[in-house]
């Protein structure tokens, strides 16, 4: 029996009817696909991955963090579902379907997560849409739960279920109000290493930075534990005020995806021949392709965009469910018309904030999670996200670069031929999230919007194609 993490928690506590904490992974399989030889498959290995037998247990009265308690029977037949596309089966028909899929929420009376087995794609093709909740995984783990269904051929050798562990009793109100207690001692230990660990860095808080005197008592700081030889010299940031633009504000309850594949070979030759990293690339992509959408709608502010860059916190090799990550935040400039010179700006916005990570490794995040007491922070969280929605938000728009295999994988026994990650939206991180996956020589793009904000969604995954054609035509 585990405790969510105060971070983790968050993503239960500001999620509403529009602001919907579902992350998920498209894959595409070649042929068909069996639900029989699916539920199959679960059953074996639903046991390797926790957040598939775990659903959350409120404290009583929200006074306290939920706890994940193993579920009695895992039901399968709710959990894995299967639909078919109408004919004739296109990518865009599948994107609509994933998009209604997406901005769903998860019952929180089951385990938080649901498989849809879809069939009718054009050329014979399956997909599989897996969606779990934000607060048992981040985009790693994801990729870990997925890759628990995965193989390195199309026949493993049958392995016997894994036995899932004994079923745990919820703990009884009393132990919770107990542990609540224990929890509240606590609080001020984690404040004063939030105060003492993200002083110095508040400039690069999301909504924090914003907060008058923020920046100017960060820089003080650094200085101050310069002049003792307590601190570290990092570099510093620009001023980041994220401008208004068609995708920030509210968001509604529904969503639009579209997906797209660009050769990594390709974004190695441009890495390659400019000294850079694939991740700088593939940022200058998203960020041609957020440009041209903009000209294309007369919105293109004159300053540059902020970006959320998530960051993973996790050591090499280390596993695990719930979040071990955190978002820091990029100028983003959009509003360069020249792309060689976009691209080296993007280039030196990301060795600011890694420079800036590797020197102080943001745990702030968490530690300022674990401060709040618990009854606290779901009314924190959701004033939040009301206040910059309808104020200035801190970011424009979230863009994710997670690393995969690079060799073929297979489920149940069919060739995965591309997997396409589909995350989030909210309020406070803007209608536009640009999240791509590596795999088996490909990088897959997923885009998801609010339908109201960007309802031409797949004109950005035509502009992403544009954009790496005008990086190679500079190497």
């Amino acid at each position: 029996m585990r405790q969510l993490s105060a971070l983790d928690a968050q993503f239960l506590s500001f999620e509403s009817e529009t602001n919907v904490a579902n992350v998920a992974g498209l894959s595409i399989l070649e042929g068909e696909v069996a639900r029989d030889d699916l539920v199959k498959l679960v059953e074996e290995r639903s046991a390797l991955v926790a957040p598939l037998r775990e659903r959350a247990v409120p404290v009583p009265l929200g006074l306290d963090h939920p706890y994940w308690v193993q579920d009695e029977a895992l039901d399968l037949d709710y959990h894995v579902r299967e639909l078919a596309l109408p004919s004739p089966g296109t990518d865009r028909q599948l994107a609509a379907q994933v998009a209604r899929l997406h901005a769903r929420r998860l019952d929180r009376r089951h385990p938080l997560w649901e498989m849809y087995l879809i069939h009718g794609l054009q050329g014979g093709r399956t997909a599989l849409y897996t969606k779990l909740h934000h607060a048992a995984i981040d985009g790693i783990g994801g990729a870990d739960v997925l890759a628990a269904f995965m193989d390195v051929e199309p026949r493993p050798k049958r392995r016997a279920a894994e036995r899932p562990a004994e079923p745990e009793q919820a703990p009884e109100t009393a132990e919770m109000l107990l542990r609540t207690a224990g929890r509240l001692v606590a609080n001020p230990a984690h404040l004063l290493r939030f105060i003492a660990e993200a002083m110095p860095y508040l400039d690069e808080i999301p909504i924090i930075s914003r907060l008058p005197g923020a920046v100017p008592v960060s820089r003080a700081t650094r200085w101050l534990a310069r002049q003792v030889g307590l601190g570290q010299e990092v570099p510093e940031l620009p001023k980041m005020i994220a401008p208004r633009t068609p995708f920030n504000g509210p968001v509604s309850a529904h969503r639009r995806f579209a997906f797209v594949e660009l050769p990594l070979d390709e974004v190695k030759q441009i890495k390659n021949a400019f000294g850079i990293t694939v991740n700088d690339v593939v940022m200058t992509l998203a960020a041609t392709a957020v440009r041209r959408w903009l000209i294309a709608h007369d919105a293109l502010p004159d300053e540059p965009l902020v970006a959320g860059i998530p960051f993973s916190l996790r050591d090499v090799d280390e596993e695990g469910p719930g979040n071990q990550v955190t978002l820091m935040i990029t100028s983003l400039d959009t509003q360069i018309d020249d792309p060689g010179e976009r691209l080296e700006a993007v280039h030196q916005a990301m060795r600011r904030i890694k420079d800036r990570f590797n020197l102080a490794p943001a745990r702030w995040l968490r530690h300022l999670s674990e401060s709040m007491p618990a009854a606290l922070t779901g009314l924190a969280d959701r004033a939040a996200f009301g206040l910059v929605a309808q104020t200035s938000p801190p970011v424009n728009l979230i863009i994710s670069n997670i690393p995969g295999p690079q060799i073929p994988l297979y489920v149940c026994g069919r060739r995965l031929l591309a997997q396409y990650p589909v995350s989030v939206v909210t309020d406070a991180s803007g209608g536009l999230n640009i999240t791509a996956f590596s795999y088996n020589g490909q990088i897959a793009v997923g885009v998801v919007a609010c339908r109201t904000m960007v309802p031409d969604v797949w004109s950005v995954t035509g502009y992403l194609r544009e954009a790496l054609e005008e990086l190679k035509a500079l190497t």
